[in-house]
Protein backbone atom coordinates (compact mmCIF):
# COMPACT_ATOMS: atom_id res chain seq x y z
CA UNK A 1 0.00 0.00 0.00
CA UNK A 2 1.81 3.35 -1.06
CA UNK A 3 1.01 6.75 0.10
CA UNK A 4 -2.68 8.21 -1.44
CA UNK A 5 -1.86 12.14 -2.36
CA UNK A 6 -3.71 14.37 -1.91
CA UNK A 7 -6.01 11.85 0.37
CA UNK A 8 -3.65 11.33 3.28
CA UNK A 9 -4.33 15.05 4.05
CA UNK A 10 -7.45 14.17 5.06
CA UNK A 11 -6.66 11.79 8.00
CA UNK A 12 -7.31 13.24 11.37
CA UNK A 13 -8.71 11.30 14.38
CA UNK A 14 -11.45 11.80 16.27
CA UNK A 15 -11.06 14.24 19.78
CA UNK A 16 -10.38 12.32 22.53
CA UNK A 17 -9.97 12.66 26.54
CA UNK A 18 -6.72 12.49 28.19
CA UNK A 19 -6.29 12.22 31.96
CA UNK A 20 -2.63 12.51 33.59
CA UNK A 21 -2.41 12.77 37.64
CA UNK A 22 1.28 13.27 39.65
CA UNK A 23 2.24 9.67 40.10
CA UNK A 24 2.78 9.94 35.89
CA UNK A 25 4.46 13.32 35.87
CA UNK A 26 6.84 12.15 38.81
CA UNK A 27 7.20 8.66 36.53
CA UNK A 28 7.87 10.70 33.55
CA UNK A 29 10.59 12.74 35.39
CA UNK A 30 12.04 9.73 36.66
CA UNK A 31 12.13 8.48 33.41
CA UNK A 32 14.30 11.38 32.51
CA UNK A 33 16.63 11.30 34.66
CA UNK A 34 15.74 13.81 37.48
CA UNK A 35 15.61 12.87 40.95
CA UNK A 36 18.48 11.26 40.83
CA UNK A 37 20.20 12.70 43.86
CA UNK A 38 17.50 12.83 46.29
CA UNK A 39 18.70 15.74 48.11
CA UNK A 40 18.71 18.01 45.47
CA UNK A 41 15.47 19.84 46.38
CA UNK A 42 15.81 22.15 42.87
CA UNK A 43 15.36 18.43 41.49
CA UNK A 44 12.75 17.03 44.09
CA UNK A 45 10.12 19.58 43.19
CA UNK A 46 9.63 17.40 39.56
CA UNK A 47 9.57 14.08 41.26
CA UNK A 48 7.77 14.59 45.05
CA UNK A 49 4.35 15.32 45.41
CA UNK A 50 4.65 18.09 47.65
CA UNK A 51 4.87 21.36 45.28
CA UNK A 52 4.89 18.94 42.81
CA UNK A 53 5.86 21.14 39.40
CA UNK A 54 5.59 19.23 35.82
CA UNK A 55 8.51 19.10 33.35
CA UNK A 56 7.12 20.98 30.06
CA UNK A 57 8.01 18.01 27.61
CA UNK A 58 5.88 15.75 29.62
CA UNK A 59 3.28 16.84 27.01
CA UNK A 60 4.60 14.27 24.25
CA UNK A 61 3.25 11.29 26.87
CA UNK A 62 -0.50 12.52 27.83
CA UNK A 63 -1.70 12.04 24.43
CA UNK A 64 1.00 9.45 22.96
CA UNK A 65 0.14 7.70 20.19
CA UNK A 66 -2.67 9.73 18.96
CA UNK A 67 -1.67 9.75 15.46
CA UNK A 68 -3.31 8.33 12.65
CA UNK A 69 -0.76 7.34 10.50
CA UNK A 70 -2.23 4.05 11.03
CA UNK A 71 -3.85 4.76 8.01
CA UNK A 72 -1.48 5.98 5.59
CA UNK A 73 -0.23 3.93 3.71
CA UNK A 74 3.57 3.60 5.13
CA UNK A 75 5.74 1.16 5.44
CA UNK A 76 6.18 1.11 9.70
CA UNK A 77 9.34 -1.24 9.31
CA UNK A 78 11.30 1.77 7.62
CA UNK A 79 10.00 4.79 9.69
CA UNK A 80 11.53 6.94 12.22
CA UNK A 81 10.57 10.04 14.52
CA UNK A 82 12.42 12.51 12.59
CA UNK A 83 11.50 15.84 14.94
CA UNK A 84 9.75 16.82 17.47
CA UNK A 85 7.83 20.49 18.25
CA UNK A 86 6.01 21.01 21.31
CA UNK A 87 4.21 24.40 22.03
CA UNK A 88 2.90 25.33 25.11
CA UNK A 89 0.28 28.03 25.19
CA UNK A 90 -0.22 27.86 29.19
CA UNK A 91 1.98 26.23 31.61
CA UNK A 92 1.65 22.35 32.14
CA UNK A 93 -0.35 21.52 35.46
CA UNK A 94 1.00 17.88 36.99
CA UNK A 95 -2.13 16.46 36.66
CA UNK A 96 -5.64 17.53 34.76
CA UNK A 97 -7.54 16.56 32.23
CA UNK A 98 -7.38 17.57 28.42
CA UNK A 99 -9.07 16.76 24.92
CA UNK A 100 -7.53 16.24 21.91
CA UNK A 101 -7.19 15.58 18.01
CA UNK A 102 -4.75 14.79 15.56
CA UNK A 103 -4.10 15.31 11.80
CA UNK A 104 -1.59 14.98 9.06
CA UNK A 105 -1.34 18.57 8.44
CA UNK A 106 1.49 17.85 5.25
CA UNK A 107 3.16 15.81 3.67
CA UNK A 108 6.59 15.90 1.14
CA UNK A 109 7.74 13.42 -1.80
CA UNK A 110 11.84 13.56 -1.23
CA UNK A 111 11.82 10.84 -4.33
CA UNK A 112 11.59 6.98 -4.61
CA UNK A 113 15.20 6.65 -3.00
CA UNK A 114 15.05 9.14 -0.06
CA UNK A 115 11.65 8.36 1.31
CA UNK A 116 8.89 10.84 2.50
CA UNK A 117 8.00 13.22 5.58
CA UNK A 118 5.08 13.56 7.06
CA UNK A 119 3.98 16.19 9.35
CA UNK A 120 1.07 15.46 12.33
CA UNK A 121 -0.07 17.36 14.38
CA UNK A 122 -2.09 17.75 17.65
CA UNK A 123 -4.04 20.17 19.56
CA UNK A 124 -4.82 19.66 23.15
CA UNK A 125 -7.44 21.72 24.85
CA UNK A 126 -8.20 22.14 28.72
CA UNK A 127 -12.10 21.30 29.33
CA UNK A 128 -12.97 24.78 29.52
CA UNK A 129 -11.91 24.90 25.70
CA UNK A 130 -8.70 26.78 25.97
CA UNK A 131 -5.63 25.78 23.85
CA UNK A 132 -2.77 23.85 26.50
CA UNK A 133 -0.53 23.07 23.68
CA UNK A 134 0.24 21.94 20.10
CA UNK A 135 2.43 19.31 19.17
CA UNK A 136 4.23 18.58 16.00
CA UNK A 137 6.34 15.49 14.78
CA UNK A 138 8.29 15.22 11.59
CA UNK A 139 7.78 11.43 10.74
CA UNK A 140 10.55 9.95 8.01
CA UNK A 141 9.23 7.69 6.51
CA UNK A 142 12.15 5.91 4.50
CA UNK A 143 10.41 3.61 1.96
CA UNK A 144 7.56 5.74 0.63
CA UNK A 145 8.65 8.34 -1.73
CA UNK A 146 8.04 9.19 -5.26
CA UNK A 147 3.91 9.04 -4.42
CA UNK A 148 3.75 12.44 -6.59
CA UNK A 149 3.31 15.05 -3.65
CA UNK A 150 5.11 18.26 -3.14
CA UNK A 151 9.35 18.03 -2.98
CA UNK A 152 9.44 21.39 -1.18
CA UNK A 153 8.15 23.06 1.88
CA UNK A 154 9.29 21.21 4.94
CA UNK A 155 9.86 22.55 8.03
CA UNK A 156 14.03 24.39 7.76
CA UNK A 157 15.95 23.34 10.41
CA UNK A 158 16.68 25.87 13.02
CA UNK A 159 20.42 26.84 12.82
CA UNK A 160 22.67 26.57 15.77
CA UNK A 161 25.23 30.06 16.56
CA UNK A 162 28.64 29.77 14.84
CA UNK A 163 29.96 30.53 17.95
CA UNK A 164 31.47 28.61 20.65
CA UNK A 165 28.30 26.81 23.15
CA UNK A 166 28.09 29.57 25.89
CA UNK A 167 27.33 26.71 28.17
CA UNK A 168 27.40 22.76 28.05
CA UNK A 169 25.61 20.51 30.46
CA UNK A 170 26.37 16.48 31.50
CA UNK A 171 23.12 14.18 31.94
CA UNK A 172 23.93 10.22 32.55
CA UNK A 173 21.30 7.72 31.59
CA UNK A 174 21.13 4.89 33.68
CA UNK A 175 21.59 1.36 32.09
CA UNK A 176 18.02 0.28 32.91
CA UNK A 177 16.69 3.83 31.95
CA UNK A 178 14.35 2.50 28.77
CA UNK A 179 12.66 0.51 30.95
CA UNK A 180 11.70 3.16 33.44
CA UNK A 181 10.83 5.73 30.22
CA UNK A 182 8.60 2.88 28.85
CA UNK A 183 6.29 3.26 31.68
CA UNK A 184 5.31 6.50 30.57
CA UNK A 185 3.70 5.00 27.46
CA UNK A 186 5.64 4.20 24.88
CA UNK A 187 6.70 0.01 24.91
CA UNK A 188 8.08 -0.06 21.40
CA UNK A 189 10.12 -3.42 22.05
CA UNK A 190 13.08 -1.56 20.13
CA UNK A 191 14.05 0.12 23.87
CA UNK A 192 13.81 -3.04 26.02
CA UNK A 193 14.13 -6.37 24.14
CA UNK A 194 17.83 -7.15 22.74
CA UNK A 195 16.47 -9.70 20.29
CA UNK A 196 14.38 -7.09 18.74
CA UNK A 197 16.95 -4.20 18.41
CA UNK A 198 19.40 -7.01 16.80
CA UNK A 199 16.71 -7.79 14.18
CA UNK A 200 16.62 -4.07 13.47
CA UNK A 201 19.99 -3.50 13.23
CA UNK A 202 21.82 -2.56 16.82
CA UNK A 203 23.73 -4.10 18.98
CA UNK A 204 21.35 -3.53 21.94
CA UNK A 205 18.10 -1.85 22.79
CA UNK A 206 18.45 2.24 22.26
CA UNK A 207 17.29 4.90 24.17
CA UNK A 208 13.45 5.91 23.29
CA UNK A 209 14.43 9.24 20.92
CA UNK A 210 11.51 11.44 23.19
CA UNK A 211 13.65 10.00 26.30
CA UNK A 212 17.02 12.13 24.85
CA UNK A 213 14.44 15.10 23.82
CA UNK A 214 13.62 15.25 27.73
CA UNK A 215 16.74 14.90 28.90
CA UNK A 216 17.93 18.12 26.85
CA UNK A 217 14.80 19.99 28.29
CA UNK A 218 16.24 18.98 31.75
CA UNK A 219 19.82 20.33 30.69
CA UNK A 220 17.87 23.51 29.96
CA UNK A 221 15.95 23.40 33.15
CA UNK A 222 18.50 23.38 35.29
CA UNK A 223 21.39 24.94 33.32
CA UNK A 224 19.21 27.78 31.79
CA UNK A 225 15.99 28.22 33.53
CA UNK A 226 17.44 27.84 37.32
CA UNK A 227 14.58 25.14 37.50
CA UNK A 228 11.86 26.84 36.81
CA UNK A 229 9.48 25.12 34.04
CA UNK A 230 7.22 27.90 33.26
CA UNK A 231 9.99 29.91 31.48
CA UNK A 232 9.75 27.00 28.93
CA UNK A 233 6.90 27.54 26.03
CA UNK A 234 9.13 25.68 23.22
CA UNK A 235 10.94 23.21 22.78
CA UNK A 236 11.74 21.66 19.41
CA UNK A 237 14.90 19.09 17.98
CA UNK A 238 15.52 16.73 15.49
CA UNK A 239 16.84 13.23 16.16
CA UNK A 240 20.02 12.44 14.53
CA UNK A 241 21.79 9.51 16.20
CA UNK A 242 20.42 7.20 18.79
CA UNK A 243 21.50 6.52 22.66
CA UNK A 244 22.15 3.52 24.19
CA UNK A 245 20.92 3.55 27.48
CA UNK A 246 24.33 3.94 30.22
CA UNK A 247 25.45 6.72 28.12
CA UNK A 248 26.43 10.62 28.93
CA UNK A 249 24.48 12.96 27.32
CA UNK A 250 25.82 16.31 26.63
CA UNK A 251 24.17 19.02 25.93
CA UNK A 252 26.13 22.14 24.41
CA UNK A 253 23.82 25.52 25.10
CA UNK A 254 23.65 29.17 23.65
CA UNK A 255 21.81 31.57 25.53
CA UNK A 256 20.44 34.59 23.11
CA UNK A 257 17.28 36.32 24.95
CA UNK A 258 14.17 34.73 24.45
CA UNK A 259 15.67 31.70 22.32
CA UNK A 260 18.00 28.81 23.83
CA UNK A 261 19.76 27.25 20.83
CA UNK A 262 20.76 23.07 21.69
CA UNK A 263 22.67 20.29 20.29
CA UNK A 264 22.98 17.45 21.93
CA UNK A 265 26.30 14.74 21.97
CA UNK A 266 27.53 11.87 23.68
CA UNK A 267 30.50 12.14 25.74
CA UNK A 268 31.51 8.30 25.19
CA UNK A 269 31.60 8.60 21.65
CA UNK A 270 31.39 10.99 18.57
CA UNK A 271 27.87 11.05 17.71
CA UNK A 272 25.31 14.29 17.56
CA UNK A 273 21.68 12.26 18.78
CA UNK A 274 20.02 16.29 18.75
CA UNK A 275 20.54 18.45 16.63
CA UNK A 276 19.39 22.08 15.32
CA UNK A 277 17.79 22.80 18.87
CA UNK A 278 15.55 25.31 19.78
CA UNK A 279 13.76 26.69 23.23
CA UNK A 280 11.87 29.36 23.25
CA UNK A 281 11.18 31.30 26.47
CA UNK A 282 8.54 33.42 27.71
CA UNK A 283 8.70 37.04 27.33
Amino acid sequence: MAIAYPAILGLKTEEQRFVWDEQKAMLYALGIGLGSDPLDERELKFVYENGLKAMPTLVTVIAFGIGPLGQAGINFARVVHGEQFIELHRPLPPEGEASGSSRVAAVYDKGPDRGAILLVETELKTPDGTPLATLRSSIFARGDGGFGGPKEGAPVPHALPERAPDLQVECDTRPDQAYLYALSGDRNPLHRDPNVATLMGYPRPILHGLCTYGTACRAIISGVCDYDAKKIVGFDARFSAPVFPGETIVTEVWVDGCVVSFRCKLKEREAVVLNNGKCTLAV
